[in-house]
């Protein structure tokens, strides 16, 4: 459940702190006081979109920051712990937008993207907008909702798996048959290349040895003549160094046999004489090894002019040579064995539609006993909201494959259109009225109606479903009196399962809150800003009466309120 939320600088909101409770929790205000742009706040601490013109004016930025109760939650402490943030009871999650479009976003104060805050979010909080009701009448999300009442996540993600590698398999042999031609054309060029790089046969690293040892090569005179000079000088001459050092070896001995403070220095001098020996004979084997070999040398030139030329015409470098040897490589034996792979490929691809098809025949069947429990869940919905005559029918069908479609599946030999959904098309039909047949949901439903179809929908897939907090954006469009009281008690029922957050106009709604706040607009230093506050109980029934009478509020309202909120 949500805790608080904070707002600064949002729209006309220049700081709002709010505290929400378990339970319903009902925000009441005048139309353009405010209200949805707290959950449009909200939204934009989700994952939604920003703009800059959401800054308050004369302000550097927007801050939208909520504290969340996820103590029990255990997929927000999983994708907490994948995402290298440490999980703590209270999970804060902020969102800045500044005027220079700059987003930022934080999860308990770690710097995160926009899809994990989105995540996160996805785990937290079902928020209804305003007009999301409207997405009833969108055919497309019916499936949706359906899948949502089901119990069979475990079965789509399997499908998903199998159908995301169709759809890549698919892909991947139109591109093949779309490069036959150009790999046909080209199979000669190809040929002649992989045929020239490989018979230089360029190794990685080798250019840089062949330059080493070229650069030895080309000054091997000089090498010998200084070696021969060093040794000369340090061990080989009448007053070598080396003589001229057992000579001081031995005096400095004799000054030790006087004075013992020469002992150290004597100590000094052997290990002199030691290391003008080790570089003495290091001078003598290199010597030996030093080699003036003019074929050799030609032979480094001519290697070396070798990899210059496909350095030259084919990218540069020894790397990029290899590199384009390995792909001409590739599109060589594709060209070569093209039947042979398009036919590899359309084996598997053919048995990828088998699997997809049995397991989308498996969740077809899950979804039709899905759609029996739903029928009879959202009657009894709507019965409770004021249609006690209605007829919920969930049409399920197929539409077999057409001959240009790529990614279709196979069942019992026959071919389906699918999607990442499934091979099943599903479409919500109602009759609110006896004896009517019934219609495409999309095409008959009036706005009060599709209100409390998404109000009966929410209440039954709530006890199904997860999330801590439902968020609903005036639900109760289209609808008053009697029925007010009805979707009240709906909004009261959810409240069991789940902390509620409701915006709404109606007194019948409001009465029934656990936490009633008034959200309102007021003048400030010449600019209007919006504030929120939580009611007391005596403020409670001035609100309500409010929306029952208007500004006015008369003796009547007030007893009117009462008799509502059961006081």
């Amino acid at each position: 459940m949500i805790k608080s939320l904070q707002v600064k600088d949002y729209a006309l909101i220049e700081h709002v702190n709010v505290e929400f409770g378990s339970g319903l929790n009902i925000i009441t205000g005048e139309t353009g006081a405010g209200k949805s742009i707290l959950i449009d706040a909200m939204s934009l601490l989700l994952g939604e979109r920003a703009s800059t013109e959401v800054v308050r004016k004369d302000a550097a930025k927007s801050v939208v920051e909520g504290i969340f109760d996820v103590e029990l939650n255990k997929k927000v402490k999983k994708i907490l712990e994948e995402n290298d943030i440490e999980f703590s009871p209270e999970l804060i999650m902020r969102r800045e937008i500044s005027v220079k479009g700059s987003n930022r976003c934080f999860i308990n104060d770690s710097p995160v993207s926009l899809a994990l805050i989105k995540d996160v979010g996805n785990l937290l909080v079902d928020l209804h907008g305003q007009h999301e009701h409207q997405s009833l009448l969108r055919t497309e999300t019916h499936i949706e909702f359906l899948d949502e009442y089901g119990n069979y996540e475990g079965l789509l993600l399997e499908y998903n798996g199998l159908y995301r590698r169709l759809s890549k398999l698919a892909s991947e042999i139109n591109s093949l048959k779309e490069k036959e031609s150009i790999l046909t054309e080209k199979r000669d060029i190809y040929a002649y290349q992989i045929k020239e790089i490989d018979n230089i046969a360029p190794e990685d690293g080798e250019e840089e040895k062949l330059n080493d040892e070229l650069n030895i090569l080309e000054n091997s005179e000089k090498l010998l003549d200084l070696t021969t000079s060093v040794y000369e000088s340090i061990y080989d001459s009448e007053n070598s160094v080396i003589d001229k050092l057992g000579k001081i070896q031995n005096e400095i001995k004799e000054l030790c046999g006087i004075d013992k403070s020469f002992l150290d220095v004597a100590s000094e001098v052997d290990s002199a004489l030691a290391l003008i020996n080790d570089i003495s004979k290091f001078i003598r084997d290199y010597k030996s090894r030093v080699d003036i070999d003019p074929q050799h040398l030609s032979e480094i030139r001519e290697r070396l002019n070798a990899l210059n030329m496909l350095k030259k015409k084919y990218g540069g470098s020894v790397k990029a040579v290899l590199e384009h040897r390995e792909k001409i490589g590739r599109e060589f034996d594709l060209a070569e064995n093209f039947s042979d792979n398009i036919l590899k490929l359309e084996t598997e691809i053919n048995e990828l539609r088998k699997k997809c098809g049995s397991a989308a025949e498996t969740i077809s069947g899950k979804r039709k006993e899905t759609a029996k429990k739903i029928q009879k869940d959202v009657k009894e919905a709507l019965s409770f909201l004021g249609i006690p005559d209605s007829e919920f029918v969930v049409k399920i069908s197929q539409a077999p494959a057409d001959e240009t479609a790529e990614n279709y599946i196979l069942i019992n030999g026959k071919g389906f259109k699918s999607t990442y959904s499934g091979y099943d098309e599903v479409e919500f039909f109602i009759s609110t009225n006896r004896g009517e047949d019934p219609k495409p949901l999309v095409k008959v439903a009036s706005g009060g109606e599709v209100s409390r179809i998404m109000l009966a929908l929410k209440t039954i897939l709530a006890k199904n479903d997860k999330l801590p907090l439902l968020i609903f954006d005036e639900i109760d469009t289209g609808v008053s009196g009697r029925i007010a009281q009805k979707v009240g008690q709906s909004l009261k029922s959810l409240a069991a399962y789940h902390q509620i957050i409701s915006i709404t106009h109606l007194p019948q709604i409001a009465a029934l809150a656990d936490h009633h706040y008034a959200v309102e607009k007021k003048l400030n230093e010449d600019r209007v800003v919006s504030s929120i506050s939580k009611l007391k109980d005596n403020e409670r029934v001035k609100e309500v009466a409010k929306l029952m009478s208007g500004e006015k509020i008369t003796e009547a309202s007030l007893n009117g309120a009462k008799e509502l909120m059961g006081l």
